[in-house]
C-alpha cells in the first residue's frame, strides 16, 4: 500500500544511515521499524508483581502446628502416590 507520513528529520536521518548500513532498501528498514514499534505496544513488558506481607499472628491456643504439617505431608504423599497409580 503506498501512503504519504511525514516523518521527522532526525528519523529519517536515522532510517536512512541504518538503510546503508545494513544494505537493506529504505522501504524495507521503515517496515520493519513500524513492525517492531507496533509489536512492543500490543504487549507492553510485564511488571513484575509485588504483594507485601502480612503479619496473621499466633496460632490459636491448643492448635500444634507440628501436627498440622504431619497431616499436611500424609496427604501430599497420599496425592503423589495417586497419581503416581494413575500413570501406570
Amino acid at each position: 500500500m503506498r501512503t504519504t507520513l511525514t516523518i521527522e528529520d532526525q528519523l529519517a536521518q536515522d532510517l536512512k544511515r541504518t538503510a546503508q548500513a545494513t544494505g537493506k532498501p529504505l522501504k524495507q528498514v521503515v517496515n520493519e521499524a513500524l513492525r517492531a514499534g507496533l509489536r512492543s505496544i500490543e504487549s507492553p513488558p510485564a511488571r513484575p508483581y509485588r504483594l507485601e506481607a502480612a503479619a496473621l499472628g499466633q496460632p490459636r491456643a491448643g492448635v500444634d502446628l507440628a501436627k498440622a504439617l504431619r497431616i499436611a505431608d500424609a496427604l501430599e504423599d497420599e496425592g503423589l502416590a495417586t497419581e503416581l497409580e494413575q500413570r501406570r
